[in-house]
């Protein structure tokens, strides 16, 4: 992920092994006593987590809710055509997945994940409170950073539609990542209104043609 943000972009805007893991080790420090290794999964982590799921719960997490306000320039888009990808907002509510990692492998999974989501720092790694299936479970998640050159601010729906429906990167289209993450909903029985909306407008805007999944997927961001 690294080596194709640089080729993309420039050195300065990935993160080094060593501020990768600083990140880490602040964000296991803030963990609260007693948590388990819960991840609250709201976008690509829903289909390829990349980690293996112990447990998975459908859960509700108050406070922030899902958006597509995060420019990718390398993985969904490229630097002269961005693409789209989705973070956490504040306000409102957010139905996803709680997944639990196996203890034993909980660190040296989390470190790998931090070199996928973290790549460039556009995100806050946050303990959440959650409902999960009926059980308060804490978990961490990936909440946008507004203050990060990435952050694309609140796109009125027509520009997201227009992004969603042309851009493509190293990992495939844009269109594809909003289709694998409402379909992996709907799997949960979770019906995001949002996103289903954005996935009829999306594929009227691409003459009715879906976006076909790229092989080589091993990532989200």
């Amino acid at each position: 992920m690294r080596e194709l943000y640089i080729a993309a972009t420039d050195a300065g805007r990935a993160f080094t092994d060593e501020q990768l893991s600083e990140s880490l080790t602040a964000t296991l420090a803030r963990k609260p006593k007693g948590a388990g290794w819960w991840i609250f999964a709201y976008g690509s982590l829903l289909w390829n987590p990349l980690f293996p799921v112990a447990e998975m719960r459908p859960a509700t997490l108050r406070g922030l809710h899902r958006r597509f306000c995060l420019w990718s320039l390398a993985s969904r888009g490229t630097p002269d055509a961005p693409g789209l990808v989705l973070g956490l907002e504040p306000g409102g509510t957010c139905r996803g997945v709680a997944l639990r990692l196996p203890a034993p492998l909980a660190l040296d999974e989390l470190h790998l994940l931090w070199r996928r989501e973290m790549v460039v720092g556009s995100y806050d790694p946050r303990w959440v409170r959650v409902d999960a299936d009926g059980r308060e479970v804490i978990a961490l998640t990936f909440v946008v950073r507004r203050d990060h050159p990435h952050y694309a601010g609140r796109l009125p729906l027509a520009k997201q539609v227009a992004v969603l429906a042309s851009a493509c990167g190293a990992f495939g289209a844009s269109a594809d990542y909003l289709e694998r993450t409402r379909v992996a909903l709907v799997s949960h029985g979770i019906v995001d209104p949002y996103l289903e909306g954005l996935a009829k407008e999306v594929v009227g805007a691409r003459g009715g043609r879906a976006a076909p999944p790229h092989e080589a997927e091993v990532g989200g961001y």
